[in-house]
């Protein structure tokens, strides 16, 4: 359809360009170059010939965007013919402007400057092979100054159309710049939810299922017992609640929420007790002066710790035991879990996404994890952290 369109403009343009050509050949005035100043020998008046001459090098137009060089040519070759025969005395047939104008505005800057050579050179040869001679060297400057300066206007078309068409494309390409980092932030976004969530969900459910197993079991022998675990079950799910309430309602934007403080090693000591109580005997060991930890730190390290617990918890076994050490140093947080059960090997199998939440955390702090099995029996996490400038 474009394209379409194009050539009909052009075509209009060449009717137009033709109606004016002949117009001007017609009404030329023989006589006029002798009042000029100008010695004439054997100039031609119009005829049907040189009319039909003129048509001609305006057909090419209607092609000009297509084919502008060839078109130039074409072009070329009747106006060449008339000024030899005598019609005219120089290269001025508006097709032949037209052409070169298209020339320096559709190509390139070899195929405008070969197209402006071709247009001084056959002006000059349909110069003095004509028999119009003229006394004043002028009327071959302002010529050739005229087909300069339309091939300038052509040239500085293009320039600007490609300066518009870089605008856009650099538009394009920051919108696309722009698109891609908001599809990576909401993709972060959503991993980070995902891992609270899991982290959240993980621990609390993994104590209840203990708890409630033990309760089963103790259910007839000691109704006590099964009464003290149903009760913590309770609270650990009232807890599990109230923490995914606060991570969901950061997602609602229709509505206020209440935002505490986010877990941090601050809240290991709870963390521990709470495993204890859920059935592994768990020991907390702090070694250094504590510091203010940066916020990212602070809590890839108590869910570092949590997820660990809750693996133990899980795997370990009967009887296992853990400990939880935490090393301040002034260049890096040390946290390392530990227990002595004999699961080890069962544990590194499969890694859930617990493990793997464990492994994004500590990366994005730049950190270093290492999960395994120890020479001696059970299974250890550790992660390190480095802090900036000893804060």
């Amino acid at each position: 359809m474009r394209a379409d369109r194009t050539t009909f403009h052009d075509s209009v343009l060449a009717v137009l360009v033709a109606a004016l050509s002949l117009v001007l050949f017609l009404t030329q005035d023989v006589g006029r170059p002798e009042a000029q100043g100008l010695v004439v020998e054997g100039l031609r008046g119009p005829d049907a010939l040189g009319a039909s001459l003129v048509l001609v090098a305006c057909v090419p137009v209607a092609g000009r965007r297509r084919w502008p060089l060839a078109g130039l040519c074409a072009s070329l070759a009747p106006e060449t013919l008339l000024a030899s025969l005598g019609y005219g005395y120089g290269l001025g047939g508006a097709a032949v402007l037209v052409m070169l104008y298209s020339v320096a505005s559709n190509r390139g800057l070899a195929a405008a400057l070969c197209g402006l050579l071709v247009s001084l050179v056959v002006y000059a040869v349909g110069s003095a092979a004509g028999p119009v001679r003229t006394t004043y060297r002028s009327d071959q400057l302002m010529t050739a100054a005229v087909l300069a300066a339309v091939w300038g206007t052509g040239r500085s078309l293009r320039l600007r159309r490609a300066y518009m068409e870089e605008l856009k494309d650099r538009a394009a390409r920051l919108e696309r710049a722009h698109a891609a980092d908001t599809r990576a932030a909401r993709a972060e976004e959503r991993s980070r939810i995902a891992r609270e969530l899991h982290d959240v969900v993980a621990h609390h459910v993994s104590v209840m299922t203990v708890q409630a197993a033990a309760a089963r079991k103790v259910l007839e022998k000691d109704p006590d017992s099964a009464r003290e675990a149903l009760t913590a079950i309770e609270h650990t799910g009232r807890l599990a609640m109230s923490e995914m309430r606060d991570i969901v309602g950061v997602l609602r934007t229709d509505a206020g929420v209440e935002l505490g403080p986010q877990p941090g090693v601050r809240d290991l000591p709870a963390l521990v007790e709470q495993m204890t109580e859920a059935g592994l005997p768990t020991r907390l060991a702090v070694r250094g002066e504590a510091v203010t930890l940066p916020a990212g730190v602070d809590l890839a390290a108590y869910r570092t710790v949590q997820e660990a617990l809750t693996n133990s918890l899980r795997h370990a076994g009967p009887g296992a035991r853990a400990v939880v050490t935490v090393c301040h140093r002034r260049w890096e947080l040390d946290v390392r879990v530990l227990d002595d059960g004999r699961a080890g090997a069962a544990q590194t199998e499969e890694p859930g996404h617990g493990l793997v939440g464990i492994r994004e955390r500590v990366a994005l702090c730049g950190g270093i994890l290492s999960i395994g099995p120890r020479p001696e029996g059970g299974f250890e996490v550790r992660a390190r952290f480095p802090l900036k400038d000893g804060s």
